[in-house]
């Protein structure tokens, strides 16, 4: 194995991590589709795809450096959201809280002169600047809206952000 028994524990802990942003955001995707925002249940469902690639990509770094992948198990997702802002907020409080994990790996990566980990992980180190600034701009953008009539009016302006940068 090329990378130590505590990295190997630490990343599989990511791959649960990465699996249940996806169970997350699938399940605030579900959500928005009950309150009739179908383009931000397609932002989120979009949102979850991307989290199972990273769980997956991780998973296979372990394979590559010959660790074992192990499946751990998942919490519930929260389901009952009262609104599109309470959706979001949770979001962007989920993608700080994944870039404090992200984090604790590459520390862990640097502490252990684990050099192939800490190159793998900026991937992730520059993915999250990039999803807590949107998560934010999203969050301003839904704060801004008074009723969900507003809402709707922002949905092209929501999907351009996946596009943009």
């Amino acid at each position: 194995m090329m990378v130590s028994k505590k990295m190997a524990a630490a990343l599989n802990e990511q791959v649960k991590n990465e699996f249940f942003a996806y169970w997350t955001y699938l399940q605030m995707s579900y959500s928005f589709n009950s309150m009739g925002l179908s383009v931000f249940s397609k932002w989120y469902n979009e949102q979850a795809m991307e989290e199972q690639g990273h769980a997956m990509k991780i998973a296979d770094y372990l394979l590559d450096q010959g660790a074992e992948v192990e499946l751990l198990s998942l919490d519930k997702p929260k389901a009952d959201y009262k609104s599109a802002e309470e959706v979001v907020q949770a979001a962007l409080d989920h993608e700080i809280m994944v870039t404090q994990q992200i984090n604790a790996l590459a520390s862990l990566a640097r502490e252990e002169h684990d050099y192939a980990t800490e190159n793998f992980l900026q991937y992730y180190v520059q993915e999250q600047v990039e999803e807590v600034a949107t998560a934010t701009e999203l969050l301003d953008l839904v704060k801004m809206s008074d009723s969900t009539g507003q809402l709707l009016m922002l949905e092209n302006r929501i999907m351009a952000l996946r596009t943009e940068g």
